[in-house]
Parts: C-alpha cells; sequence; structure tokens
C-alpha cells in the first residue's frame, strides 16, 4: 500500500523550501552574483555533508527503508572532490575544514543514523532531489557568473552515472512511496526533511556577509564609474 511519501514530502516541507529560496546568499546566486571565493566555500561545506551523509546511508544500506533510496549513482562525493581540486588544487583536503553551520548539519545526520536511520531518508531527499531538479540551471549561472571554463568547477551538478533525470526522479519517489512506514514514521520523515532544511538554511546564511561585502564592492565601483564620467 502506497504511503505518498512523495507528495507529502514536497507538501510538507513547502514552507521551509520557500524560506530557504530567500535566504541572500541564494537569492544572489539566482541572481546570477556569484563570488568564487564563497562558492568554492560552499563547495567545501558540501564536500563535508555528502561525505557523511554517504557513509551513513552505505551503513545501513539493508534497513528496510534505506534500502529503498540506496542510489550509489546519486553520490556526490567524488564530483565534490574534483571541484575542490579545481578551486583549491591537489592539496586541497589540508585547506578545508566544515564551518559551524555545516558541522551541526553533520552532527544531526549522524545522531539519526544512530538512533533512527530511516530519517535519512528525508536528507537524501532534500540534498539529492534538489540537485537533480536544478543542478543545470545553477550549473549554468555558476559558469556564467565566474566564467568558469569548460565543465570545471562545476562536476557537483553532473550525473553521469543517470541518463535521464526524469525518469530516475520518478523511479526514486516510487521507491519512497512503497517504503512500509507507519503514519508515525511518515511524519518523522517530513519533520526531518525541514530539519535539514533549515540546517541548509543556516550554512548558506554563513555565506551572506561574503555577498555583502561583494554587493558593496560593486556599488563604490558603480559611483566611482558614474564619478569618472562626470569628470
Amino acid at each position: 500500500m502506497s504511503t505518498n511519501l512523495a507528495q507529502k514530502l514536497r507538501e510538507g516541507t513547502t514552507k521551509s523550501h520557500s524560506m530557504a529560496e530567500n535566504v541572500s546568499f541564494v537569492k544572489s546566486f539566482l541572481g546570477g552574483l556569484v563570488d568564487k571565493g564563497s562558492y568554492r566555500k560552499l563547495v567545501a561545506n558540501l564536500y563535508f555533508i555528502y561525505d557523511v551523509m554517504e557513509e551513513q546511508i552505505e551503513q545501513h544500506k539493508d534497513n528496510f527503508a534505506v534500502s529503498a533510496i540506496y542510489f550509489p549513482e546519486l553520490y556526490r562525493k567524488q564530483s565534490l572532490i574534483e571541484d575542490l581540486m579545481y578551486y583549491y588544487g591537489n592539496d586541497w583536503l589540508n585547506q578545508i575544514n566544515p564551518s559551524p553551520a555545516t558541522q551541526l548539519y553533520m552532527n544531526r545526520i549522524r545522531q539519526i543514523s544512530y538512533t533512527d536511520p530511516e530519517l535519512l531518508i528525508a536528507h537524501s531527499y532534500t540534498r539529492y532531489i534538489g540537485d537533480l531538479s536544478g543542478g543545470q540551471i545553477l550549473k549554468k549561472i555558476a559558469q556564467n557568473a565566474m566564467q568558469l571554463p569548460d565543465d570545471l568547477g562545476v562536476a557537483f551538478y553532473n550525473f553521469e552515472s543517470i541518463e535521464n533525470e526524469n525518469n530516475f526522479k520518478i523511479s526514486y519517489k516510487q521507491s519512497l512511496d512503497n517504503i512500509p512506514l507507519t503514519k508515525k514514521q511518515v511524519d518523522q520523515i517530513i519533520s526531518e526533511a525541514n530539519i535539514a532544511f533549515n540546517l541548509n538554511m543556516k550554512m548558506f546564511q554563513e555565506l551572506n556577509s561574503n555577498i555583502i561585502k561583494i554587493m558593496i564592492m560593486l556599488l563604490i565601483s558603480s559611483i566611482n564609474n558614474f564619478r569618472k564620467r562626470l569628470s
């Protein structure tokens, strides 16, 4: 019997999704204002998140619930390593550390993995389906804003092991719906998905200060250019 978990997750996280999109860093990114320094920090933070999440999914891949969303072709860790090598060089691992918000995010994933591994579904859904749904748009924004050559620095958005993203998302959602969950477990997964969105927002908010600096620099530059035209 279907639980309609996919639809319930979408409807149950609508408000959180909207709030996440309105964080200054995200709005600036979508508007084409992308600072390479801030972006590479984001890539580093995402590496730590996916490293922990994929480790825990692997650990619980035989769990009745986690097995339903066990799709290694979604894994992003290796693609993030490619991007980190581009932004930081071969010594990338010694140059990055998780931000405070990222550390909270990592701790949460480890906590639920230990106590309620089925809640890993919420984190898988929040991150991977989001990556698949908006990845190509974000990739083009990043490439244009940072003037990246070819596909360098945006491996994160390339799902090379997935031939048809739309068909894959349909299969993924069907898998979600067929997991034998109780109503209480469904409610807990939806609640955890909202927590995941909130943790993502905190991670983005840490990058806001860098965006503000960029906007001030652009404003000063515009004023200076205006003054030159007057003189």
